[in-house]
């Protein structure tokens, strides 16, 4: 690791070199962490279980001070700095979650933090970073926009740079969760780990490996943000255009080269969500958890929902919801989503006659279905040319796509055409 200008983040390994973190890192970081990482829980959930068909265990990193598993590698890399370095301080780019851990555990040793976030940043994490005491600086339309303005800001300040996924001293610090999983799950047959930049996967398979070489490491990537499956395509990693995606922790461009040469060799299979999935996957870690995640700590249990697992059937599976920073405007929109996905919160437009009683008749009939009516917007104006009809807006709470099929064929039997809105 090296002081002042940065810490040796984002360079390429060459061929043949030994990783640049090892299992002996991980171990010495654990010391480091000790009694400032929340040593989180992994216990079986009997409801993601029943729902997937896998003994499910939950690694609980939501539950961390800050809310993600960033705080593991960011003690550890703080722990590492030299006196004269932790007083001038530290910066780094970040979406959030790096960020809060960093102003976190630097208030704790007392060293200054500086992050700098892109504009789609959430709100939440913005806040909650300054309310730590870090300097948050709002800049670029991107992950990479705002990595490159960090590194200027470092040089001018005289800052050290940590990378929030690729810098050794992450890495070793992230892979201390694969230490607690082997020890509270020791039978372990497969992890499912989120991957963005790429840190956390790198740690987490290098702990699990060196301890368990037959648990199968499963990474898991948001199809709009899929840096890493694009690094093994080509062979190191590559610069991909990015999407929005609900997974914000993992919208990153280009996966960390370190973090690659670690992890490449380690994972035994990489697969992608869709955007619906992790919105469906939130909303069942809500309802049968009685947890708050993000996207991207949703991804694992997305992954067992999507199909693309079936040789985990009654496997002992883990999975890392690693972090609980969602923005509250968000997860209402996505419980929404969710909901519309399940085919529990549907919309159409009904067109019934313009007599009195039409609109009581309809929503008599929708309430004799057992649904249960949110809005009703009644449209006179562009009903069409038949000045005898007129258009309902109906939103309606069904139990899945079937009650809905049922209430749609109640109301064509009684006279009452729908369509899709």
């Amino acid at each position: 690791m090296v002081d002042g200008e940065g810490m040796n983040a984002g360079s390429r390994p060459t061929p043949n070199r030994r990783p640049l973190t090892t299992f002996q890192d991980i171990e010495a970081a654990r010391g480091r962490n000790e009694g400032a990482v929340y040593y989180s829980p992994c216990p079986q959930s009997i409801p993601l279980s029943e729902l997937t068909g896998m003994e499910i265990f939950c690694k609980l990193d939501n539950l961390q001070r800050t809310g993600s598993f960033k705080e593991r590698g960011a003690r550890n890399a703080l722990a590492q700095l030299t006196p004269e370095q932790q007083k001038r301080g530290v910066i780094a780019a970040s979406a959030g979650n790096h960020a809060q851990a960093l102003a976190y555990q630097g208030k704790l040793l007392g060293v200054p933090a500086t992050v700098v976030m892109p504009k789609f940043a959430p709100l939440i994490k913005v806040s909650n970073c300054q309310k730590l005491g870090a300097t948050v600086v709002m800049h670029g339309n991107d992950f990479g926009e705002a990595k490159a303005h960090a590194h200027e800001l470092g040089k001018e300040r005289g800052l050290a740079y940590i990378d929030g996924y690729d810098d050794p001293a992450i890495i070793a610090g992230q892979g201390t969760m694969g230490l607690e999983i082997i020890e509270q799950v020791p039978n372990a047959d497969a992890v499912i780990i989120p991957v963005g930049g790429g840190g956390l996967l790198a740690g987490v398979a290098l702990a699990v490996k060196t301890l368990r070489p037959k648990t199968k490491i499963i990474a898991v990537e948001a199809e709009n943000v899929a840096s890493f499956s694009a690094a093994l395509r080509a062979g190191h990693p590559t610069r991909i255009s990015t999407q929005a995606t609900l997974a914000d922790g993992l919208a990153i461009p280009e996966v960390g080269a370190n973090a690659f040469e670690i992890a490449k060799d380690l994972v035994d299979r990489c697969i992608m969500v869709s955007e619906e999935q992790i919105a469906v996957s939130i909303l069942r870690i809500v309802e049968l958890e009685k947890g708050v995640v993000e996207g991207s700590a949703a991804t694992p249990l997305a992954a067992c929902l999507s199909g693309q697992l079936p040789e985990l059937a009654n496997k002992r599976v883990i999975l890392l919801l690693c972090g609980g920073n969602i923005d509250p405007n968000v997860l209402s929109r996505v419980i929404e989503r969710g909901l519309v996905a399940d085919g529990r919160l549907c919309r159409f437009t009904a067109m019934i006659s313009d007599r009195p009683g039409g609109l009581a008749d309809l929503t008599a009939q929708i309430a004799s279905s057992g649904a249960s009516i949110k809005q009703v917007v009644h449209d006179r104006a562009f009903a069409g040319s038949d000045v005898s009809a007129v258009h309902v807006l109906c939103t309606v709470e069904t139990r899945n796509h079937q009650h809905l099929a049922e209430l749609r064929e109640r109301l064509k039997s009684h006279g009452v055409e729908t369509f899709d809105s």
